[in-house]
C-alpha cells in the first residue's frame, strides 16, 4: 500500500509540471507527442538619437517606440534607446546606423543635408506642408516610396517618427523690423531654413539640441530657434534671450524619422517589420498630439509668468524670406535624377494641397477668430 502511494503521488506531481520546461518553452501535451516547441527568438537592437536622454517631447518619442515595439512584439523585438553622445555624438547617427555599427537611429533628415540634401524635403520646406499634410504627402501622395528609394543607397530604411507641429521662428536678443536686422547675426537654424537665413545676410549654425543654451548665453550665436514653447520652456531658452518671435516660416511641419539599418530590417521576419512600421505610425500622431496639447500651457507660462516678449514677424520680412526660400528649394535638386523627382512630387502635392486648405482649414480658422473676436 505505501508502494501504490509513492507512486500515485509521483505521477500527480509530474502531470501537474507537464506543461512547463527549464528552457521557458511549452511542452505539447494537448495533442499527446510530449514534443517541446522551440522558444520564440528574443532580437535585441540599439537605437541611437539626437536627442538628450528623455527630452520630453523630441526625447520620449525613441522611448516610446521601443516600448510599443516590445509589447506588440511580445517581447520578441527589443530596443534599448541611448541618447546623443552616450555611442555616438547627436550628429553621428546617421553613419552609425548606415554601416552597421547599431541598428536603429531616431532624428531629423534636415541633419543629414551635408551628406544628402535632398533628404531635408523629408522634415521640413520653409513655408512647405503642415504636419497634417505632411502625413498626407508621405502616406498617400508618394512621398514614402521616394524617401525609402532615396535612403536605400545608404543602408537605411526610413520611417516617420514624430511631428511636433508649426514651430516658432525663434528667440532673438534684438527686435526684427526688416530684413537688414538679420545681417551678421549668428543663428542655430538647421536645413533649408538655415541656408535660406544666410542668403539673407545671416549665418546658420547646425548645432544639436544640448548645445543651444550654452552657445547662446556665451555669444556662440546671437539667436536661436529651437522648437516650440513645451520644449523652449523645458531648456530654459526665456532666461537668456528677450523677444520670442512667430510663425515658425522655417518649419512649418517638420517630420521625425526613425532609420533602421536596412541589412537588419531584412533579417526580421514580416510581422516584426510591420509592427516596426506600424509602432512608429503611431508614434508620429501620438507626438503631434502631445505637442498640440503642451504648446499652448507652456506659451501662456512663457508670456504671463516670466514676461516673454512674444512678438511676430513682420509682413515684409515673412515675404522677403518667402521669396528667398523658393530660390534655394528650387536648387537642391541639381542634376540628379531621384532629387529632381522627389522636388516635383513634394511641389506638386504642396500646390495642390494649397488650393484646398485655402477652403478648408484656413477658411475654418480664419472664421473661427473672427467670430471668438465678437
Amino acid at each position: 500500500m505505501l508502494r501504490v502511494f509513492c507512486i500515485t503521488l509521483l505521477s500527480l506531481g509530474l502531470v501537474a509540471c507537464g506543461g512547463e520546461n527549464t528552457n521557458g518553452s511549452a511542452t505539447d501535451t494537448a495533442s499527446g507527442t510530449g514534443i517541446r516547441a522551440a522558444p520564440e527568438k528574443v532580437i535585441k537592437w540599439r537605437m541611437v538619437t539626437t536627442w538628450p536622454k528623455n527630452l520630453p517631447g523630441l526625447g520620449r518619442a525613441p522611448e516610446m517606440l521601443s516600448e510599443k515595439v516590445k509589447i506588440m512584439s511580445n517581447g520578441r523585438l527589443q530596443i534599448t534607446v541611448y541618447g546623443a553622445g552616450e555611442i555616438v555624438p547627436a550628429m553621428g547617427v546617421f553613419d552609425a546606423v548606415s554601416l552597421g555599427n547599431v541598428e536603429m537611429g531616431h532624428g531629423a533628415a534636415y541633419y543629414w543635408k551635408g551628406k544628402v540634401p535632398v533628404a531635408q524635403f523629408f522634415t521640413a520646406v520653409p513655408f512647405g506642408l503642415t504636419a497634417q499634410e505632411m502625413n498626407g504627402w508621405l502616406q498617400y501622395g508618394g512621398g514614402m516610396p521616394l524617401w525609402e528609394e532615396l535612403y536605400g543607397r545608404y543602408n537605411l530604411v526610413p520611417l516617420a517618427c514624430g511631428n511636433t507641429g508649426t514651430q516658432m521662428a525663434g528667440w532673438f536678443n534684438k527686435e526684427i523690423n526688416n530684413l537688414g536686422d538679420l545681417k551678421g547675426m549668428k543663428m542655430r537654424i538647421p536645413g533649408l531654413g538655415g541656408e535660406v537665413f544666410e542668403r539673407a545676410g545671416g549665418t546658420a549654425i547646425n548645432l544639436p539640441g544640448g548645445e543651444i543654451f550654452t552657445s547662446l548665453q556665451t555669444g556662440v550665436i546671437d539667436a536661436t530657434e529651437w522648437v516650440g514653447p513645451y520644449n523652449d520652456l523645458t531648456f530654459g531658452l526665456h532666461q537668456i534671450a528677450k523677444y520670442y518671435y512667430y510663425p515658425g516660416w522655417q518649419e512649418p511641419g517638420p517630420t521625425l524619422e526613425a532609420i533602421v539599418n536596412k541589412e537588419a530590417f531584412e533579417t526580421l521576419p514580416a510581422d516584426l517589420k510591420e509592427i516596426l512600421r506600424m509602432a512608429s505610425r503611431a508614434v508620429n500622431d501620438d507626438l503631434l498630439a502631445e505637442y498640440t496639447a503642451r504648446n499652448n500651457a507652456a506659451l501662456r507660462e512663457l508670456v504671463d509668468k516670466h514676461g516673454v516678449d512674444l512678438r511676430p514677424l513682420p509682413d515684409d520680412v515673412l515675404q522677403e524670406l518667402h521669396r528667398i526660400s523658393n530660390e534655394v528649394i528650387a536648387e537642391i535638386p541639381g542634376d540628379d535624377e531621384l532629387a529632381q523627382r522627389i522636388y516635383r512630387s513634394y511641389i506638386d502635392y504642396r500646390d495642390g494641397v494649397v488650393d484646398y486648405q485655402d477652403i478648408a482649414e484656413r477658411a475654418y480658422v480664419n472664421a473661427r477668430a473672427k467670430a471668438l473676436q465678437k
